[in-house]
């Protein structure tokens, strides 16, 4: 016998978790009696939000839930930021929360962090919140989660153990992992229809979003097979390699991608809902004006913003590789690369200044550190890099300016985004507005040993908001903020910091930040020496 808090370790260790990020209180400590029983790793934020956005950052590289244990009450209103941003961009992410005693539950005593309901808190961030009553509902409830990880739309997902359940005595003899379903495949008829509408297409073009990440290299080959340009939303940046000629940039709200959208005779979408939060800074409805095939995995997915020609609900990779196989013979005579060089030049002609800027900040980036993962916050140099850079691989580029759009992201979910692949280079682009926001998950990485470089522009202040404001005529309160000294509270931390003066000084503190066992905290001030030589 062991209690439910040692069987749910073994457990969740059982469906391959390997780590656990969560502060411990009072009503979670049992949670982790019997985690030194396994291999997992438990990594401690200084704050739950940022607990979520590691995890979240964890699962976007990783494949794999983020898993957390969270505190009753204020654990729980406070990582609801994080499971909203994880909901909105389809990230699969694992909450297990204490709750008060059976007894308690909705009798208003004033128990310790007692809320109405939990589960009616997150309930619009989660793909379900489940209450266990009994230890013997554990597996079936983690089944049900991890189903939805593996086999559905990944969203987060809820999971609350009264605290008189968490000591309850439960049978280790019971099965411990479930089997889980496969990923639904393609109907053949719907799969027909689509091969026989492209087969005839003169000018397709093919756009693919996160939940296509997994069917980069199907998605080569379908756009080698129709000679078709390619458009990757923010979370599908990678999925065609930066050398690939069809590669688009910019996004579907400016005018040489929507006169493309109205061009094409067929569209063929994958994995994406496109969302206005892509279309920064000025959206615009998407507008088709040939056939849309669109494949999704969540069928309300598919009869969201328009109808398609043909809806097809089905793994992106199983549909794509069951539309190579009935494409049969490649076409050649579409000028997919010319078409795609004509759409990239008229984009890069329409940005605006600040792009030229952030762009030669992502090329050092990339000649220093080739296979890089990108995480973002809401900051100016990534709403640029979302219009022009090019990702090496799948699940290497990914900030919050896509989707539920919060602050104080990046940074937090570019040390999950580390620890989910070790070996890579990670980079971080934050704002100096942004980092206050999560400024103390650098203790945590410094704990947790977690090399990652931490790019932050400082333009002392919202920016963004600020240039929003006086477009409108709106006097700019609240928007000059007080910026402290981030290199001396970066030092302060344990984390290595400086103020580079030129673009070589840069470069070369990027490459050291690699070798390093905690993270490098890079200062850009708008106005410096190096912002100059950028061209800011």
């Amino acid at each position: 016998m062991a209690t439910c808090g040692e069987y749910l370790v073994k457990l969740l260790e059982a469906y391959g978790v390997e780590l656990i990020f969560g502060i411990p209180g009072v009503h979670t400590v049992e949670l982790y009696r019997g985690l030194p029983a396994t291999r997992i790793r438990h990594i401690t934020p200084r704050h739950e939000q940022g607990a979520g956005f590691m995890a979240d950052g964890y699962a976007r590289v990783s494949g794999k839930p983020g898993v957390c244990f969270i505190i009753t009450g204020p654990g729980m209103t406070n990582i609801t930021t994080a499971m909203g941003q994880a909901y909105a961009d389809s990230v699969p992410m694992l909450v297990i929360s204490s709750v008060n005693d059976r007894r308690h539950l909705g009798m208003a005593q004033g128990r310790l962090h007692e809320l109405p309901s939990q589960s009616g808190l997150v309930a619009g961030v989660a793909a379900f919140s489940h209450t266990v009553l009994d230890p013997v509902q554990l597996p079936e409830v983690l089944a049900r989660a991890f189903a939805v990880f593996s086999s559905a739309r990944p969203r987060p997902v809820h999971i609350e153990i009264p605290l008189d359940v968490i000591v309850a005595e439960v049978d280790e003899s019971q099965p411990i992992a479930w089997a889980l379903p496969e990923r639904p495949a393609a109907q053949s008829g719907a799969i027909a229809k689509a091969a026989a509408l492209l087969r005839a297409a003169q000018s397709p073009l093919i756009i693919v979003g996160g939940g296509a990440q997994d069917a980069a290299m199907e998605i080569r080959a379908l756009a080698d097979l129709l000679d078709a340009p390619v458009f990757m939303t923010i979370n599908g940046k990678g999925i065609l390699p930066p050398s690939d000629p069809r590669a688009l940039a910019g996004n579907l709200g400016m005018e040489p991608l929507r006169r493309a959208l109205a061009e094409a005779d067929v569209v063929l979408a994958i994995g994406t809902e496109f969302g206005e939060t892509e279309m920064y800074p000025e959206p615009h409805p998407v507008e088709i004006g040939g056939r849309l095939i669109r494949i999704d995995i969540d069928p309300q997915q598919l009869v969201t913003h328009f109808s398609a020609d043909i809806p097809i609900a089905a793994d992106a990779k199983l549909a794509a590789q069951a539309l190579i196989a009935a494409l049969g013979v490649k076409r050649e005579d579409r000028a997919g690369a010319a078409r795609a060089a004509v759409i990239r030049a008229a984009v890069m002609l329409g940005l605006w200044p600040a792009c030229k800027t952030h762009g030669r900040i992502m090329d050092l980036v990339s000649r220093t550190l080739p296979d890089v993962i990108v995480a973002g916050d809401q900051t100016e140099p990534v709403y640029c890099a979302n219009q022009f850079y090019q990702a090496p691989r799948p699940r290497s580029y990914f900030n919050s300016s896509t989707g539920y759009g919060t602050l104080g992201y990046g940074m937090p979910a570019a040390f999950g985004a580390k620890l989910a692949a070790p070996l890579r280079p990670v980079v971080c682009l934050m704002g100096d507005g942004g980092i206050q926001f999560s400024i103390q998950e650098l203790a945590s990485a410094v704990e947790a040993g977690i090399a990652v470089a931490i790019v932050v522009w400082n333009n002392a202040g919202y920016g963004e908001i600020k240039a929003f404001m006086a477009d409108r005529g709106i006097p700019q309160i609240g928007v000059d903020i007080f910026t402290p000294d981030f290199i001396g509270i970066a030092t302060a931390m344990g984390c290595a910091a400086s103020r580079p003066d030129d673009s070589v000084a840069f470069a070369e503190e990027l490459a050291r930040s690699v070798g390093r066992a905690f993270p490098t905290l890079i200062e850009i001030r708008a106005g410096s020496p190096l912002a100059i030589e950028l061209g800011a």
